[in-house]
């Protein structure tokens, strides 16, 4: 019986994921150095531009980490003066993430920040809607499987 070869390492599914991440986190690198943040602080950012008063338990859950992983983040953004931690009146154990004026203000230059990034993919729109479209796909099958589905 012939030995079949493994994939090469370019034939692997989740490298190509793994290398075009780290790709697309060197292009935020620069734009998001000159706004003071970290990619993943970015990301705490864009959550609350999209809805201020979440806990960092919702913060966590919806960036799919743990609180403990999220809390130095939102701390260094409370540093900087972007937002402010108060404690939630319906669980005393959480806290509540409202966005300063500093961090408000600083949306309109996420925007640029976001322009920036499509335009550095050299991709359409449809392209990038369609990459989006199949990794919700991908990510949604995952989950099925951590779940116990097939």
């Amino acid at each position: 019986m012939p030995k079949k070869n493994p994939p090469t390492l370019a034939q692997h599914l989740c490298y190509k994921l793994y290398s075009t991440s780290l790709k697309m986190t060197q292009l935020y690198k620069p734009l998001l150095s000159a706004l003071n943040l970290t990619y993943p602080q970015y990301l705490v950012m864009v959550l609350l531009w999209e809805e201020e008063g979440l806990g960092i338990k919702d913060l966590a859950q919806r960036l799919q980490q743990d609180s403990g992983s999220v809390t130095p983040l939102v701390k260094r953004l409370e540093a900087e003066g972007y937002l402010l931690r108060e404690r939630d009146p319906r669980d005393e154990r959480n806290r509540v993430l409202t966005l300063t004026e500093a961090g408000r203000a600083l949306r309109a230059q996420g925007v640029e920040v976001a322009q920036a990034i499509v335009d550095g993919c050299g991709i359409s729109l449809d392209e990038a809607l369609a990459l989006m479209s199949g990794l919700d796909q991908l990510s949604a099958n995952l989950d099925a499987r951590g779940k116990g589905g097939s």
